[in-house]
């Protein structure tokens, strides 16, 4: 089992694991891809670099730094973490145990091209089938999204109502869910007075109590509403040694708010690091 889990491979999350791993510690990192910094063409005003360099060529060479010093990078999706004696969180190729979870997978919150989406959020969008999905049972619930963490989602819904749509706005469903009702129109507008009452598609009209958004990858927001951590404007809440209120559970990067730069994310990853190790200390004293 490792020491620490970084759900991340971007700056803040790379950086938290080399100091981790100076430290001595085993730590597996997971990411699914480069996020949005990978999509960078040119980073000029990073320290130490003379020239431009890209996003992906800035991410290969840290992880290549870290992969270098021990640490252990894996490729694979996290779908879910949950807290009990350790933290398990499951990907979509496994299942890991730790003892501390960072989160640094940047921020990101779903905005679907669909008339009135906005209008609706907090009236009848939610983005936490275990934060509301209770609120929602026996109701018509539909979930939009087509990937593994809709089906991740979706698995929870179950428990509140059989009366479930999902939604996969024109995309192609990874894996087909059973007894659930499938549209795979894209969405044109939702539609309710006060609250969320249907869905249009280029097709029809679904009447729903509530809809779920569970596009694309899940975010560290998605991750720390979901295990209860406090948030505040769709950003993770901390402490002065970037743990949340969930002891054990720390966070660093864009998902806590500040400077959106990579000198910003490297410093969080730093002084997390640090605090981490800190706090492993503390569970062996």
């Amino acid at each position: 089992m490792p020491d620490v889990i970084v759900v991340g491979g971007g700056p803040a999350g790379i950086s938290a694991a080399i100091y981790l791993r100076r430290f001595k510690r085993d730590v597996l990192v997971l990411m699914k891809d480069f996020g949005a910094l990978g999509k960078a063409e040119s980073i000029e005003n990073y320290y130490g670099f003379p020239e431009p360099v890209t996003g992906v060529e800035l991410l290969g060479r840290g992880i290549a730094q870290a992969e270098r010093l021990g640490v252990k990078v894996a490729r694979e999706e996290v779908l879910s973490i949950e807290s009990d004696e350790a933290f398990t969180v499951k990907t979509d190729q496994g299942v890991y145990h730790a003892n501390a979870v960072l989160l640094s997978t940047g921020m990101t919150r779903v905005n679907l091209k669909v008339k009135h989406y906005a209008d609706f959020i907090g009236r009848g969008v939610s983005f936490c089938a275990v934060c509301d999905g209770f609120l929602h049972r026996q109701k018509k619930i539909g979930i939009v999204g087509s990937g593994d963490f809709m089906l991740e989602e979706l698995e929870i819904l179950r428990n509140f109502s059989s009366d479930l749509t999902v939604f996969t706005n024109g995309e192609s469903l990874k894996h087909r869910p059973d007894q659930v009702v499938i549209v795979t129109e894209p969405l044109l507008e939702l539609i309710g007075s006060d609250h969320l009452e249907g869905v249009k598609t280029q097709g029809q009209t679904v009447s729903l109590d509530v809809l779920f958004v569970a596009v694309g990858t899940a975010s560290a927001a998605d991750f720390a509403l979901r295990i209860g951590a406090m948030m505040e404007r769709n950003q993770i809440v901390i402490d002065a040694t970037f743990m949340t209120n969930i002891p054990g559970l720390f966070a660093a990067g864009d998902c806590i708010g500040g400077l959106q730069q990579v000198a910003k994310a490297v410093a969080d990853g730093a002084g997390a690091g640090i605090a981490i190790h800190k706090y492993l200390k503390t569970l062996t004293s």
